[in-house]
């Protein structure tokens, strides 16, 4: 397994990556209401990034092992969809729930970042969906610390999601990130305490959880276009993404900016902020 240990001139670039990277969130979230497309979003993104951040959308045009080069800019994954939904000209209505999923190249560092958005007034199920897994998320990255495993972090999300009733997806998972968008090591979003790769400072990943309503089983979409995977049963789906640093002493997440939601309260003291971007 090899394992990019970022410098200070790394981490200043994978900060400035991420923020930007939540900022397209934050630029799109007044937009996601009923009646939208997500290839409206798609475009909006695109050249946000381009011609207001000057970065790349790192989706657009990717091949994720020898697939099918991915065609837009963001992924947008709605309601049964698990990840890697491709935008398309449906209209959003009142009550769909959609991740939208944002990678920003900027400088050549990578910020991958993902937010749960509820189009209009969503169901009761719908926002305690979308709520526990942004919980369970967290619960992940509170673990992060040198010294501590892989393997403790995906405990963590596992114990607290199936606690809760929901089935965690096994099949994807978080990844390294740098200056390549999926590097080692792999992040999984279930395991067993004290197993897996020991964390150590520098250490840049993501932790992304797909959390189900019902099981845990995924397929491929009916769409058959390579990328999108749904839940076997169609029950709703959500996910929610951060990019963290291992600190020497905790974690920092990367892919944070004005409208970022608030970490969950029992997070909040243990919560240490990003530093100032360097632009």
């Amino acid at each position: 397994m090899t394992i990019t240990y970022k410098d200070a001139d790394g981490i200043a670039g994978m900060r400035l990556a991420g923020r930007l990277a939540a900022e397209v969130l934050d630029y799109l979230t007044p937009f996601v209401v009923p009646g939208v497309t997500t290839n409206a979003l798609d475009k909006l993104a695109h050249d946000y990034i381009v011609d207001v951040q000057g970065g790349i959308p790192a989706p657009l045009n990717y091949r994720g092992g020898g697939k099918i080069p991915y065609p837009k800019s963001i992924c947008t994954s709605v309601n049964h969809q698990v990840c890697h939904g491709i935008p398309n000209d449906k209209q959003l209505k009142k009550g769909d729930v959609v991740n939208i999923d944002v990678t920003v190249i900027k400088n050549s560092w990578h910020g991958d970042t993902s937010r749960m958005f509820i189009v209009g007034e969503g169901s009761i199920a719908a926002k305690r969906l979308c709520s526990i897994t942004y919980e369970a998320m967290w619960h992940g990255i509170q673990m992060v610390k040198p010294g501590i495993h892989l393997g403790d972090i995906g405990h963590a999300i596992q114990r607290f999601a199936e606690g809760q009733g929901y089935s965690v997806v096994r099949e994807f998972c978080g990844h390294g990130i740098g200056q390549v968008f999926h590097e080692e090591p792999q992040v999984l979003h279930y395991g067993r305490p004290g197993t897996l790769e020991m964390l150590r400072e520098g250490m840049t990943f993501t932790i992304e959880p797909m959390i189900n309503a019902g099981r845990k089983e995924i397929k491929d979409g009916p769409e058959k276009d390579g990328w999108t995977i749904v839940t076997a049963d169609r029950s709703l789906s959500a996910q929610w993404e951060h990019t963290v640093l291992v600190t020497p002493t905790g974690y920092e997440v990367l892919t944070l900016s004005a409208g970022s939601p608030p970490a969950p309260a029992f997070v909040a003291e243990a919560f240490v902020p990003a530093s100032p971007a360097i632009a």
